[in-house]
């Protein structure tokens, strides 16, 4: 008879190693519950960055809306006092529409003027020698100037307004260089940047301007 082979101490131990070496497998619950974590970290991150791109292109358009439709301005200058001093920060809107008595901004060697519209194309302008202005033959009601004066003028009066052209003058009547002077002329309506709204700057200015 043959005899049955004992196992060796070593053949023990490596048994005992084999069955330390079984992993327990996740339940299925588990599995489901860690995939939905995950899911939910993918869809956190996508709407972090669809809201993120919102706010840039939101922000994006808001500068430049406000560039091109409402130019913010710092006044610089006395020839539009007391109606605007110098340092006031005022808001512009874009038009093509003027009218007498708009307070517009335009182009002019490289830098920005700022002056009120005086006549519009094909209007008469007249004034005399103590500054009172004439539009076709009727004063202007100018309560936003404190003084009144002929000012740097060296044009032939009457003048009438050409086409496509605004006459402008400061309201800083003795000191404004305008479109009484030649030097300046009338404005071209190409040029103009825009027709001013509102002062925000100082604080104690703020609201519309007349």
């Amino acid at each position: 008879m043959k005899e049955k082979k004992k196992e060796t101490g070593q053949e023990k131990d490596g048994k005992e190693k084999e069955e330390e070496k079984v992993v327990d497998l996740p339940t299925v619950a588990q599995v489901e519950a860690e995939l939905e974590k995950e899911l939910s970290k993918k869809e956190y991150n996508r709407v972090v960055r669809t809201i993120l791109f919102a706010l840039m292109v939101t922000a994006a358009a808001a500068v430049i809306v406000a560039v091109l439709m409402f130019p913010v301005l710092r006044m610089s200058g006395t020839s539009m006092t007391d109606t605007l001093m110098e340092g006031d920060i005022v808001v512009t809107m874009n038009s093509s529409d003027f009218t007498t008595g708009d307070v517009i901004a335009f182009h002019y060697n490289n830098s920005l003027l700022v002056k009120r519209v005086i006549a519009v194309t094909g209007d008469w302008v007249d004034i005399d020698k103590d500054g009172n202005v004439f539009v076709n033959g009727e004063q202007l009601d100018e309560p936003y100037v404190s003084d009144k004066s002929l000012g740097e003028c060296n044009i032939t009066l009457p003048y009438q307004v050409p086409e496509e052209r605004i006459f402008v003058m400061g309201d800083h009547r003795e000191t404004s260089i305008d479109s009484r002077n030649t030097a300046v002329g009338c404005v071209s309506k190409d040029l103009v940047v825009g027709k001013l709204l509102f002062r925000v700057w100082p604080l104690s200015g703020f609201g519309t301007i007349q």
